[in-house]
């Protein structure tokens, strides 16, 4: 059993769109649920449904999105988190690009944990909300 389950989510995610599957489960949690809404706002993934089965407890079906209608090639090339259980990464607003250098260039989406909830680094850069930085997905 997996004690960090953004990573475990992160994990199966780019697995399965590594191995071209049109979707992909994860464990529930009200932090997941918060990124995926991110990540389908983003238009990273397609959409996700909550799924509940009696004995094993909830899922959350993501299903994956591609470019390309024959060869399907994955939107995003690097999906990894960003602040561990053990050693947890903030930042204020206006330092986004010099913790996570790819956000220099504009590239790729920083998901950001604030008072204002779970939002995108553009988001919390136009609201000026500044807090953990999870997971980059680019």
């Amino acid at each position: 059993m997996t004690n960090d389950l953004v990573s475990d989510m992160l994990t199966r995610i780019r697995n399965a769109s590594m191995a071209r599957h049109s979707f992909a489960r994860v464990r529930y949690s009200k932090l997941n649920l918060a990124i995926l809404k991110v990540l389908a706002a983003e238009g990273y993934i397609k959409s996700f449904a909550v799924e509940n089965e009696e004995n094993k407890g909830n899922d959350i079906k993501v299903l994956l999105k591609y470019k390309g209608w024959w060869i399907k090639k994955p939107l995003f090339s690097i999906i990894q988190r960003i602040s561990k259980p053990g050693q947890r990464v903030f930042s204020g607003y206006k330092h986004f690009g010099d913790t996570i250098d790819v956000l220099k260039y504009e590239q790729g989406t920083a998901i950001i944990s604030t008072s204002a909830g779970i939002i995108s680094h553009v988001k919390a850069q136009k609201l000026k909300k500044g807090g953990e930085i999870l997971c980059y997905v680019g």
